[in-house]
Formats: structure tokens, sequence, C-alpha cells
């Protein structure tokens, strides 16, 4: 893991190093008190989100070697990523246990996020792909959910030990009047930067970093992600657009946060838990709420469950625009198995995709009830 404290980058913090910053943050240089409040803020964020959870396993990216700079900052990003999102998701600590029980291993399959296509550019798939991409990922497949108006790319990374990222998207104006209305309004004002061409340089060329650069970089990276983009939704507007499109009011009410990890059964190494049916078992009589049905026969490239998702207080305005906090579902936990299978050369291969059909029904684990 990569636990980064405020307290570790003082020097950085101080008015008088705002110069040390990476050039992401350059556009501070007339206001060095704000460029050094931001970075505290991060600092402090992400030490605050990483303090009260201890995991009785190592970080699911712990296995990686890193083989530049830049895979290490990536590495950064996921950890960062992956903490926040743990801490938030208690099903989580529940599988950590039991694979710390059995003796298993934990490595993550895949990432999942989701966002918004509208006539704006800067948003969809690229609005959040682009911090990926500038740390070396590729868009490998292309989906459609033409019944949820939705459509994705897998993307990988040419260190095969990286987790593979689905990115999907919300194509907005295929919805009714009303619906796109309520985005429209919402999305319009613009609360978040985003990704800078100076902190997607940053990203790329990480050989060029100092070891404070890089740590401001890897948190901003994550603020892109976790900071919700547009103002505070409407509570009204969200429980309207959930009849219509359950996955559009999880982007309104979350923006680009994580929506699941995934454990690769494969990568357990024990018998206890070497088959997706026997780990959901094992959670389930943990008392983890798991999805009814796995995703794909016994003997599938790739079968695919999931945990309940996980309810957490979601800021939304009231009547008058007075901010309450509303129960709205985040995120689940995934688990993935991809056994391996012969190709048509007579060499054992993996599967390494997405199937459509299973991934829509995954998708309707956030639906607000």
């Amino acid at each position: 893991a990569h636990p980064l404290a405020a307290d570790r980058f003082k020097p950085l913090l101080h008015p008088s190093r705002y110069e040390t910053l990476p050039r992401s943050m350059q556009a501070c240089r007339a206001h060095p008190l704000a460029a050094a409040a931001r970075v505290q803020h991060l600092f402090a964020r992400a030490a605050a989100a990483q303090r009260p959870l201890s995991s009785v396993i190592p970080s699911p990216h712990a296995t990686i070697e890193a083989r530049d700079d830049r895979e290490k900052l990536a590495i950064g990003v996921f950890d960062n990523l992956w903490e926040r999102y743990r801490g938030r998701v208690s099903y989580v600590r529940d599988y950590e246990k039991i694979v710390a029980r059995e003796g298993a291993t934990f490595f993550n399959d895949h990432i999942a996020l989701r966002s918004i296509a509208t006539e704006d550019s800067g948003f969809g798939i690229s609005s959040v792909s682009r911090v990926f991409q500038a740390l070396g990922y590729d868009a490998a497949e292309c989906y459609n959910f033409r019944d949820k108006h939705l459509s994705a790319l897998y993307f990988q990374h040419p260190n095969p030990r990286f987790p593979k990222l689905f990115i999907s998207e919300l194509k907005s104006w295929e919805l009714p009047p009303a619906a796109r209305e309520i985005l429209a309004n919402t999305t319009k004002k613009i609360s978040g930067a985003g990704a800078t061409d100076a902190l997607l340089a940053d990203l790329h060329q990480a050989q060029n970093l100092s070891y404070s650069e890089k740590a401001a970089t890897i948190q901003l990276a994550v603020a892109c992600l976790h900071d919700l983009p547009w103002e505070v939704p409407n509570e009204q507007d969200m429980r309207t657009l959930n009849e219509v499109t359950q996955y559009g009011a999880w982007v309104l009410a979350h923006g680009h946060n994580v929506n699941h990890f995934t454990a690769l059964i494969n990568s357990h190494g024990v018998a206890s838990l070497d088959t997706i049916d026997k780990t959901s078992d094992a959670l389930s009589a943990g008392g983890v709420p798991m999805k009814g049905a796995i995703e794909g026969a016994e003997g599938a490239n790739l079968r695919q469950t999931a945990t309940e998702a996980v309810v957490i207080g979601v800021p939304m305005k009231g009547e008058g625009g007075k901010v309450h906090e509303v129960q709205w579902p985040y995120a689940y936990f995934e688990l993935a198995q991809r056994d391996p299978f012969r190709g048509k050369d007579g060499k054992e291969e993996r599967y390494e995709g997405f199937m459509s059909t299973q991934a829509t029904n995954l998708f309707e684990m956030t639906r607000a009830k």
C-alpha cells in the first residue's frame, strides 16, 4: 500500500515551497497559499480516509512489480482509490477476513467506473479514461447495452499484472426530454477542474517528477475521480431520474467514483475458495448479502457475481435548495472467475474481456429502491 500522510510532506505544504509542485499545480503560482492549501487538503483527506481501517491481508495490488516510475504512480493511484472504496464498502472487510482465514491471496481483476456522455466532449468515458491512458492504459474492446442506453470500453495495461478497467457511459441523448433536462441542469455547473493537460503530462512523464511531486500528482489524479464534478443534485430530480435510468441517478450522486473492485477467484490459490460458488457461499455464510444468481454457467470462460451495494449518505438539495443527506446505493464488491481453456492452436488461454449479458444484470445492483 502507499499511504500518503500529510505530515510526510510538510515541506511541500509551506507556501514558500509552491514552486516545487508539479506542473499540474503551476496554475496556482500566482496564489501560492491557495496551492498549498489545496495540496494540504488532498493529503489530509487521503490520510483520514486510510487511518481508521487496517487490513488483515495485503493490498490487492501489492504483488504488482512496477517496471518504471509511471507504473509506480499508477499503483499509487489504485491503492488510494482502493482505500477510499474499502472504507465505504464494509463487505470488502468481510471478504478480507475470509481470505485471511483460508490462507488465500487477493488479486484485483478489474475496476469499474461510470460516466455520463452529453453533447459536451468533456463528459463521458474520455472524462474518466484520460487519467488511466496517461498512465499507460489502452482501449481493448467496446460493448453496447442498448436497453440501458449504455456503452462501455474495456482498457488494459501492457503490464498483465495491472487490473483491467471497465469504463461505461450513459448516452443521454437517448433518454426522454425530462430526464435529459435533469442531467443537463445538474451537470451544467462544473465544480471540479477535472484532469488538466498539465496533470496528464505529469502522469505520463512520471520519471521527471521528484518524490514529493509524485505524491501530489497521485492525490490530484485521485481527486479527479473522487470529487463530485458538478453541483450537488436535487433529491426530487434524483428520484424522478432513478425511475428512468438508475445508472444516470447513480452518476449524478457519486460522480466518477469507483463503482466496484473485483476479486479474481483464480488467484485465491486454496481449494476452499477455488470457485466462485464456494467464495459466494462463504460470504453469504458470513452474513454478506449476495446477488441472487451467478452470471455465467458453470464451465463458462467468465463467471461473475457480487455483493449487494452498500447504501451511504449522499448530499442532495431539498426544498429551498437546502442541502441534506439522503441514503443512496453506492458500490458493491464483485467476484470474477476466469478459467483457462484450450485455444485453436491447442495452447492454454484465458478470456480477459467481459460479456455484455452478464454486465447488464450487474449494472442493476445499484438501483435505488
